[in-house]
């Protein structure tokens, strides 16, 4: 027998939650088989198992979260699972299973003791289920479970919520309309105004939605990085002009199907070369120490799942442009389909975001900790410049650069801006 534990799935990753079990009690499972979804603090992942067997157990319900390295279920060998699948619901190790605790329970330190229906018979059902009908006021008696053995689990208690949404919203507005406290009569020879409305309705009907463990973790790791990194921002206006022409010409002579370098490869790789020239701004402050990386791979920060992604584009200092284009289309195509990979979530050493396609001009960005500094890049406008004492068009894109006083000082900071402006200024160097 093999346990499988909560694995961990990103650099970062401190626990999961099972979404969704991809195999059941009894499947006979191979090396490489998905056997579980899971959702952490980058991405949902499927796990696939490394070792081969029968599925004899699952100890984590859909919708339990637990730590790294937890039981969430077991594997044994192809008799053991003959045996547990053959076993009635009153018989084998099934059927204790069923009696007991989950781990998923005990971790969260939530209470799983068995409830009846009407009719004496135990309901089986997931510790986050029961918490959701509790809160939900739904009765577990009435629904009928989807997961392994008829266990009910988060997803039945949220469509049966739902179906009875409608009446139970009225019968909310109603109790609160009738809990509110008459107001005070006025006096007689003013008259009466429309009632204020209440707390309750004063903004309209609230609707709870809980985040989920990608923005959790989103919300956590941006709090922890304004609260111990001290940021300090530096502004710097590039004249585009030049880059802007840079990729007219790229674009006329790309042959067809062959990938045109967007402005944010040409800042990537800028970035790469700079970070190159200057190893702090590539390095990271940690437990009191710098740690300096020799690799320079750029994360590019990508919107999706309803929350902030960044995958990274490897050894960007080494690529040109064509291939940095290439390998960020594909990572954040994967980023919006759901199919990165942890390796491809991992190993950052600096950040670009940009929301120039968004036409932000301005905008300031939370370093992605314990990284020593982010990129916030705005959109190319065209604006009057002065040049040579003349007055001429321009395309000039502001960008703002973030840093962690603990690792960059302001000089270092100014010297790495400086020279990933003088790098797009000039784009000819970008191609050496």
């Amino acid at each position: 027998m093999t346990d499988i534990v909560m694995p961990r799935l990103s650099d970062s990753m401190e626990e999961g939650t099972v979404l969704q079990w991809m195999k059941q009690v009894g499947d006979e499972v191979a090396v490489g088989d998905e056997i579980v979804e899971i959702e952490t603090d980058k991405a949902n992942m499927a796990y696939e198992s490394d070792v081969a067997g029968t599925l004899t157990e699952i100890i984590a319900e859909e919708g339990a979260t637990l730590p790294i390295g937890e039981p969430i279920a077991r594997i044994g060998d192809s008799a053991e699972g003959s045996e547990a699948s053959a076993a009635g619901p009153g018989e084998g190790e099934g059927a204790e299973t069923a009696e007991t605790p989950t781990a998923a329970a005990e971790v969260a330190g939530e209470e799983a003791s068995p409830e009846a229906s009407g009719d004496g018979e135990r309901i089986k059902a997931s510790p986050v289920a029961k918490r959701l009908a509790k809160e939900k006021r739904v009765d577990l008696s009435t629904i009928e479970g989807s997961g392994p053995n008829g266990r009910i689990v988060k997803k039945d208690v949220k469509l049966a919520a739902a179906s009875a949404g409608a009446g139970d919203a009225e019968a909310e507005t109603a109790a609160a309309e009738q809990s509110v406290e008459p107001a005070p009569a006025a006096p007689a020879a003013v008259a009466p105004g429309p009632d204020p409305p209440s707390a309750e309705t004063a903004k309209g009907q609230t609707t709870i939605q809980e985040p989920t463990k990608l923005q959790s973790t989103v919300a956590r790791r941006m709090s922890e990085s304004k609260a111990t990194a001290p940021h300090f921002y530096l502004e710097a206006e590039i004249d585009m002009s030049k880059a802007v022409a840079a990729r007219r010409a790229i674009r006329g002579a790309a042959k067809e199907g062959e990938v045109v370098p967007s402005f944010n490869d040409m800042v990537v790789k800028a970035c790469a070369i700079a970070l190159r020239e200057f190893p702090k701004a590539n390095g990271a402050y940690r437990d009191g120490r710098f740690e300096l990386y020799s690799r320079v791979n750029v994360g590019i920060a990508v919107a999706a799942q309803g929350a902030l992604v960044v995958p990274t584009v490897f050894d960007a200092d080494k690529k040109g442009l064509r291939q940095i284009a290439s390998d960020s289309r594909a990572v954040a195509g994967k980023v919006r389909d759901g199919k990165i990979t942890p390796p491809e979530l991992s190993g950052g050493t600096f950040t670009v975001s940009n929301l120039g396609m968004f036409r932000i001009d301005n905008f300031s960005a939370v370093i992605n900790s314990p990284q020593a500094a982010i990129l916030a890049v705005g959109a190319i406008v065209e604006k009057p410049a002065v040049r040579e004492g003349q007055i001429v068009p321009a395309q000039l894109m502001n960008v703002t650069l973030a840093c962690d006083h603990r690792i960059l000082y302001g000089a270092e900071g100014a010297e790495l801006l400086a020279r990933v402006r003088t790098l797009l200024e000039e784009p000819v160097s970008l191609a050496l």
